[in-house]
């Protein structure tokens, strides 16, 4: 079976696609299979009109209305391997082997736990990576961010900012980031308490997080934890061979969305480090306008002199 686009990953950004793609009258599937990355997220926060839906329940909405266009498909399936050029991809989809003219990449990324005790059982209900995403509904409690080397760059402003929903918080560095003394300065200028020893444990009484024990024993009163850990790409995406940034991002023409390898596209939260459903869903948008684009002037027949 053929089609013009092969969508891999039915979240936000390869649903707006499909969307938009199936409204250009293109002929679309959408390969959906896997664990989804907000499973624990009780809700989706700062998307017009879907502020705090379910996850589940924004799929399955989505599902339906894609349900209008009978040019779109939606499966619950796996894709194995890609293979083929742009224009003709052969894709292996359980024991189907199916064609596409082009191919787009929405499968998200892959969020590795902290090797710290607790934090996988309290990963989505008590530690967060985002507060306009959980911000509003744990405001006023006792904040921390565990900042990473990775992230040096980012620790001032976003710990700064966490005041916006909580008068209460702690900056851990866990001894693994040296604070210049201007940051420093500034940090305790904006009321943020600054614990530079390592952390032994995450203190819960069941999916509430009580606080951080620090190596030593001391305990640091803590409600919610502020997080980025490490993410990596799926094994689709490091099979196709795609180009990353030095953070470990896929790179995409700004304009096109297109990657290294020509005719596969990538959107949402593979692609960068502004990870929302609401990027996601425009980033899915903006790639299904460029698709729809090349694939329509490949039919255009040429004008004869």
């Amino acid at each position: 079976m053929s089609y013009d686009v092969l969508i891999v990953g039915g979240g936000p950004a390869g649903l707006s696609a499909a969307l938009a793609l199936g409204r250009a009258r293109k002929r679309v599937l959408v390969c959906d299979a896997g664990p989804r990355r907000n499973a624990a997220a009780v809700g989706i926060h700062n998307f017009v009109t879907r502020d705090g839906i379910p996850p589940d329940d924004f799929r399955r909405i989505a599902r339906e209305q894609l349900r209008s266009y009978p040019n779109v498909e939606v499966r619950d399936a796996q894709v194995d391997r890609v293979t083929g050029t742009k224009g003709a991809f052969r894709v292996s989809v359980g024991a189907e082997t199916l064609e596409a003219r082009r191919i787009l990449v929405c499968t998200g990324m892959v969020d590795q736990t902290l090797p710290i005790e607790g934090f996988r059982e309290l990963w989505g209900h008590a530690i967060f990576q985002c507060p306009y995403c959980h911000g509003w509904e744990v405001q006023d409690r006792q904040f921390g961010f565990l900042a990473r080397p990775e992230h040096a760059s980012h620790v001032l402003p976003f710990a700064i900012q966490l005041r916006a929903w909580s008068k209460s918080v702690t900056l851990f560095t866990a001894g693994a980031i040296e604070l210049t003394d201007p940051d420093r300065s500034q940090l305790e200028a904006a009321g943020l308490r600054i614990v530079t020893a390592p952390i032994s444990r995450l203190v819960a009484r069941g999916q509430h997080l009580e606080a951080v024990e620090l190596e030593g024993g001391e305990h640091i009163p803590c409600e919610v934890l502020f997080a980025h850990p490490p993410q990596q790409q799926t094994r689709l995406v490091q099979a196709l061979g795609l180009g990353l940034d030095g953070d470990g991002f896929v790179q995409v023409d700004p304009m096109r969305r297109e990657t290294s390898v020509p005719g596969i596209y990538a959107a949402g939260d593979l692609t960068m480090r502004k990870q929302s459903a609401l990027a996601a869903a425009d980033s899915g948008q903006h790639s299904a306008s460029f698709i729809n684009l090349e694939l329509t002037l490949e039919r255009v027949e040429p004008t004869a002199p």
